[in-house]
C-alpha cells in the first residue's frame, strides 16, 4: 500500500530524514511515534505529496483512495448528516447523474454501483460515526456552522471515515476528543476495513487500534510488530543487546590496542602486531547506545493547608441563568488526585472554572482556604502567547518582581535550557509552548492544580514525565483529559460528570470503559427498537413508552445509587468485622491463654467486645438499606 525508500528531506537547512526507508503493507494499521519536532507531521505531507523529498521516493498504491483529516473545519449552514455523507464523493455523483439522466441502461449501472458501495446504508453508517464522536441522533439536523471549532473537527473526522478510504491517514485524531468519544475510535480504528496511518502520542490509542508501530529517531524509520507496549519493550530490549555488544566490542579493541602497542617495536612480534592492525581497521563498529535526552518536570512544593482546600454544599454552576450543574456536594483535600469523567457538554469545564474560583456559583455554598492558591492550565491559553517573545519574558510578565535568575531556574523545571528560554516562541513546538504554560501555571506554588487536557501537545515520553511530576507533586490535582493513560497512572479518584450534577465513580477506567460500552448497547438497541416499532401501527407510541421506561430505569438507578454503595460498604465491614470476631474467638478458646497473665485475657475480651458492637452497628446499617432499597424498588414497580 505504501513504501518509502531512502527518503532524505530538509527544512530551513534541517536534515529531518537521512536515507529512511520502511514499507506499509495493505490492511495494516500503523501508529508512528517520535518526539515532538522530529518531522511526523511533515511525513505526513511528503506521503500526500504536498511537499517532494530532497532525495528517495515515496510510492503509494496508484488505484488507492487516499483520505485525511482536514486540516480545516468544516463551516456553514449544511447540516451534520449532509456534510458527512458529502465526504462519500462517489456516491454523491451517482446519485446527482442518477438524478439528471433518463438513460434506463445507465440508471441501472447507477444503481447496480449504489448497491456495490452500500449506498443504501449510508444514512445509518453515518449517522452511527457521528453518534460515536459525541452527536445525538436529535442534532443530526443541525447546521454544522452552530458548533465550536473543537465540535466541527470532530465533523472532519466523522466525515474521512464515513468516505473509507484505502488508506486513512490520521494526524492526532484524538485532540478534539473527550474521553468518550476517543474509546469509541479505539474500537472503530481497530476494525477499520483498509489501511490506517497515525500520528499520535495517546498511548491506549496505539494500544488497541494499530498492529505495527514506526518509530522516527535519528532521521531514520524502523518498523516494529505489535502494539505500542510491545514495541517499548522490544526497543528496550535492542537497546540493553546493543549497549552490551557495544560494551564487549570496546573491551576487545581495548585488548587488541594493547597488544599493538606493546609488541609493534619489537621483531619477533611485528607480523602478529600488524596484523592486529588490520583487524581492527576491518572490525565492523557497533553503534554506542544514544538516547534521546530525557525530559522531566517538576512541581514546586506549596506551603501545606489544613483541609478542606475547597469544600461545596449544595453548590449550582452555570452561566447566566442556565444551571449546567445542581446538587453539587464536594470537596478537595492537598492529597486528592482527581480524574473527571463524562462527555463534552456535561459541564467538566464548568466544574473547573468553579474550583478555580473563575466563576461563581449560582446557588449553594463554596468554602475555600483564604490562603489557597490554584494553578489553572487549559489549551487556548495558547492564543494568550506572545509569538515574538521567549519564555523568559513571559515568565518576567507574569513575576515582575522575581529577578531573572530564579525565572530560569523554573523554567529549567520544566526542561527549558538557557537557549530555548531565550527563544521566540514562534519558534516553540506545540509541546515546548505547552510545557511553557504548565510552568507559568506552576510559578506559585499553587496548592491546587486544575489540567484541562493537558497532554494534547505533548509526546509519549513528555506525557511520562508528567505523570511522574504529577504523582510527586505535593498539593491536590484535578484532570481533564482524553488520555487513559494519564488518568490510570496520576489519579486515585474519579468524579463522574453526567445527569446535570457531579458523584464518585466507583471504580476504574476498565469499569468506566465497561460503561460506556453497555450504554452503546443500549442505544443501538433503543434504535432497532424504535426502527421496528415505527413499521407498526403505533409504532412512535411504543418507542416513546420504552424510552420513557428507559429513562425512568436511568433515573431510578442514579436516585438509589447512594443506598447501593451503602449496602456493598455495610458488607464490606461485616465481611471484615466476622472474621476479625472468628479470630479473636479462636484465641480465646485456646487453653493456654488462661494459663498467662490476667490482662491479656482481659485485653482479647475487651477486643471481641468492640468488634461485636461494631460488627452489630454495621449489620444494623447493611439491614436498613436493604430495607430501604426494597421498599424504593416495589414504589417503583407500582408507579
Amino acid at each position: 500500500m505504501l513504501q518509502i525508500n531512502g527518503l532524505t528531506y530538509r527544512i530551513g537547512g534541517r536534515l529531518l530524514f537521512d536515507g529512511a526507508s520502511v514499507s506499509l503493507p495493505a490492511g495494516a494499521r500503523v501508529g508512528l511515534v517520535g518526539r515532538n519536532g522530529t518531522g511526523k507531521s511533515t511525513l505526513l505531507r511528503l506521503i500526500l505529496g504536498e511537499i517532494a523529498p530532497d532525495a528517495g521516493e515515496i510510492v503509494v498504491h496508484p488505484r488507492a483512495r487516499v483520505g485525511r483529516l482536514a486540516q480545516e473545519a468544516p463551516d456553514g449552514p449544511v447540516s451534520l448528516l449532509d456534510c458527512v455523507l458529502a465526504a462519500d464523493t462517489e456516491r454523491a455523483a451517482l446519485l446527482a447523474e442518477e438524478a439528471a439522466t433518463t438513460d434506463g441502461h445507465r440508471i441501472g449501472e447507477i444503481h447496480e454501483r449504489l448497491t456495490a458501495i452500500e449506498a443504501h446504508t449510508a444514512e445509518a453508517r453515518a449517522a452511527r460515526i457521528l453518534a460515536g464522536l459525541g452527536f445525538p441522533a436529535e442534532h443530526h439536523g443541525r447546521a454544522v456552522g452552530d458548533y465550536s471549532g473543537g465540535w466541527r473537527m470532530r465533523v472532519a473526522l466523522a466525515a474521512v471515515l464515513f468516505a473509507r478510504p484505502d488508506l486513512l491517514l490520521l494526524d492526532e485524531p484524538t485532540n478534539h476528543l473527550d474521553l468518550e468519544a476517543t474509546l469509541w475510535l479505539e474500537g472503530h480504528l481497530a476494525s477499520y476495513p483498509g489501511t490506517v496511518f497515525i500520528i499520535s502520542h495517546d498511548r491506549a490509542l496505539l494500544n488497541r487500534a494499530v498492529n505495527r508501530i514506526w518509530h522516527l529517531e535519528n532521521l531514520k524509520l524502523t518498523s516494529y510488530g505489535g502494539d505500542y507496549d510491545t514495541f517499548e519493550k522490544t526497543r528496550r530490549e535492542q537497546m540493553d543487546l546493543q549497549a552490551r555488544a557495544y560494551e564487549k566490542q570496546q573491551a576487545q579493541r581495548q585488548k587488541i590496542q594493547a597488544f599493538i602497542d606493546r609488541f609493534r617495536a619489537k621483531a619477533t612480534k611485528a607480523r602478529q602486531a600488524q596484523s592486529r592492525v588490520k583487524l581492527l581497521e576491518k572490525m565492523e563498529m557497533v553503534a554506542p547506545v544514544i538516547e534521546d535526552h530525557a525530559i522531566s518536570f517538576d512541581f514546586p512544593a506549596p506551603a501545606p493547608l489544613a483541609p478542606p482546600l475547597v469544600a461545596i454544599e449544595g453548590g449550582v454552576a452555570g452561566y447566566g441563568e442556565t444551571a449546567i450543574l445542581r446538587r453539587l456536594n464536594l470537596r478537595l483535600d492537598m492529597d486528592d488526585r482527581v480524574a473527571l469523567l463524562g462527555a463534552n457538554g456535561n459541564g467538566k469545564s464548568t466544574l473547573a472554572k468553579v474550583l478555580a474560583g473563575r466563576l461563581g456559583l449560582m446557588a449553594g455554598e463554596l468554602k475555600a482556604s483564604p490562603k489557597l492558591s490554584v494553578g489553572y492550565f487549559a489549551q487556548h491559553q495558547m492564543e494568550e502567547l506572545v509569538p515574538d517573545q521567549a519564555p523568559l519574558w513571559h515568565m518576567r510578565r507574569a513575576m515582575p518582581e522575581v529577578n531573572d535568575t530564579r525565572l530560569r531556574a523554573h523554567l529549567g523545571r520544566f526542561d527549558f535550557t538557557a537557549q530555548h528560554a531565550d527563544t521566540p516562541v514562534r519558534n516553540l513546538s506545540g509541546g515546548e509552548k505547552a510545557r511553557l504554560l504548565i510552568a507559568l501555571m506552576s510559578r506559585e506554588a499553587p496548592h491546587l492544580m486544575i489540567l484541562d487536557e493537558p497532554t494534547n501537545h505533548l509526546d509519549i515520553d513528555t506525557r511520562e514525565a508528567l505523570v511522574a511530576a504529577l504523582n510527586a507533586f505535593e498539593g491536590a490535582v484535578v484532570l481533564i483529559t482524553h488520555d487513559p493513560h494519564l488518568v490510570e497512572l496520576a489519579a486515585d479518584r474519579l468524579w463522574l460528570v453526567d445527569g446535570g450534577t457531579v458523584a464518585p465513580f466507583e471504580g476504574d477506567m476498565g469499569d468506566y470503559r465497561r460503561l460506556l460500552l453497555e450504554r452503546a448497547r443500549e442505544d443501538r438497541r433503543e434504535a432497532r427498537a424504535e426502527n421496528e416499532a415505527a413499521k407498526g401501527t403505533g409504532g412512535s407510541a411504543t418507542a416513546q413508552n420504552r424510552k420513557d421506561e428507559r429513562r425512568a430505569a436511568a433515573e431510578f438507578r442514579q436516585r438509589t445509587a447512594p443506598l447501593r454503595k451503602a449496602i456493598q460498604a455495610a458488607e464490606k465491614d461485616v465481611e471484615k468485622l466476622s472474621a476479625e470476631k472468628a479470630r479473636l474467638e479462636e484465641r480465646m478458646a485456646d487453653p493456654t491463654l488462661y494459663d498467662g497473665p490476667a490482662d491479656r485475657l482481659t485485653a482479647l475480651q475487651k477486643d471481641l467486645g468492640a468488634v461485636a458492637k461494631k460488627l452489630e452497628a454495621a449489620e444494623t446499617r447493611w439491614m436498613e438499606a436493604q430495607e430501604t432499597l426494597e421498599a424504593a424498588e416495589a414504589e417503583a414497580a407500582v408507579g
